[in-house]
């Protein structure tokens, strides 16, 4: 069977050292004879994966010791949730930075569950040129009180990425669900960081949440339990019983990432696919890219052809070349390409030979 190159923008693929491991493991984890789904999550066994998942992740992402790493329930729209619902009791109010979809839904959690006055909204994207591009305020010219200034640096959709941190006055809280590791970043600059598993951590129904201390002082909502960042601290992420499969993957995710060099070299390959593929993109006119050199995505590469009515047939072509899961997302449509850590960079090269191909036979036509 000729290779499968899977460019689904979530869940997405895993890496494939990881998946034959857990093949081979599925029935007999760690020499018990049966799976690592079928022990409790209380077991000597299991609290030894879930303590090398969190020295492997602090180890890659160089985590400071006044932050705490939590493995969470309900994915990245669950904690739109609970960002608000740990830190604005008492009245307090919260800035958001909407530059695409996901931003967009975050603030509109927010203000149901906090109110209108308490969460204020401001859009950082702009036209130029008929592109879509990033304008970053200047925070510090804001005369407000905020808990929180919240952002996403890749917003997936529209393919539109922020590579610049934050300087803000007030804690920063990102969803970076799609973009974590995926290059280095300073974590002391983040309040909180949050991540929805199924992009580059492992299987959808996982969150990663990495808090600063100071974070867990502020004053609350009522809420869930299950979702209360105090009480996950206080009992390791298993208040309740976690989604232990997808954790162990996640360990072994982390794992496979050290292995290849680390955050900085996978880095260091994403970069290398994207512009591999948005060269394919800006030398050929058949297809177009809408985003702004400076915020094109590097794990969401969005494009259109110039005749949308060869749209179907590109996709069918395309999965028959092995070639799966490009279609985009249904509120902008064209093709999505997402180049997430364990797509290798040979399918990008396949996917880039098969768009060079498909145009010169339909620019024939």
């Amino acid at each position: 069977m000729s290779a499968i190159y899977n460019f689904c923008a979530g869940p997405a693929m895993l890496p494939q050292a990881v998946m034959k491991k857990a093949q081979q493991e599925l029935l007999d984890w760690n020499g018990l004879g049966v799976s690592v789904m079928e022990i409790s999550h209380r077991s000597k066994e299991f609290i030894a994966l879930t303590a090398r998942a969190e020295a492997d992740l602090r180890e890659l992402m160089q985590i400071p010791a006044n932050y705490h790493v939590l493995f969470m329930h309900g994915g990245g729209r669950g904690q739109f949730s609970a960002v608000v619902n740990n830190f604005l009791g008492d009245n307090g109010r919260a800035l958001y930075l909407v530059n695409g979809q996901w931003s967009s839904a975050a603030v509109a959690e927010a203000k149901k569950l906090a109110g209108e006055a308490q969460i204020d909204s401001l859009n950082i994207v702009e036209k130029h040129n008929g592109l879509n591009a990033v304008v970053l305020p200047d925070l510090h010219k804001i005369d407000a009180d905020y808990r929180y200034v919240h952002y996403c640096p890749n917003e997936t959709v529209d393919g539109i990425e922020i590579f610049d941190e934050l300087d803000s006055p007030w804690p920063v809280v990102a969803d970076m669900s799609s973009t974590i590791m995926s290059h280095e970043i300073d974590v002391s600059r983040y309040g909180l960081i949050y991540a929805g598993a199924q992009k580059n951590i492992g299987p959808s129904g996982l969150s990663l949440v990495i808090v600063r201390d100071d974070m867990l002082k502020l004053p609350s909502l009522p809420q869930s339990s299950v979702m209360d960042y105090r009480i996950a601290v206080e009992h390791d992420s298993m208040f309740n019983t976690p989604p232990t499969f997808a954790w162990y993957l996640a360990a072994e995710v982390f794992a496979w990432l050290k292995s290849v060099g680390g955050v900085a070299h996978i880095a260091d390959v994403n970069r290398r696919k994207a512009e591999l593929l948005y060269a394919c993109i800006d030398n050929n006119a058949f297809y177009r890219n809408g985003v702004e050199l400076a915020n094109r995505s590097r794990m969401n590469v969005t494009f259109q052809l110039a005749d949308p009515a060869l749209d179907a047939e590109f996709l069918k072509q395309a999965e028959a070349a092995g070639l799966v899961a490009l279609k985009g997302h249904r509120i902008v449509g064209g093709m999505r390409a997402s180049l997430y850590n364990a797509m290798p960079l040979e399918g990008v090269q396949v996917l880039v030979n098969f768009m060079n191909e498909f145009a010169a036979k339909h620019n024939q036509a």
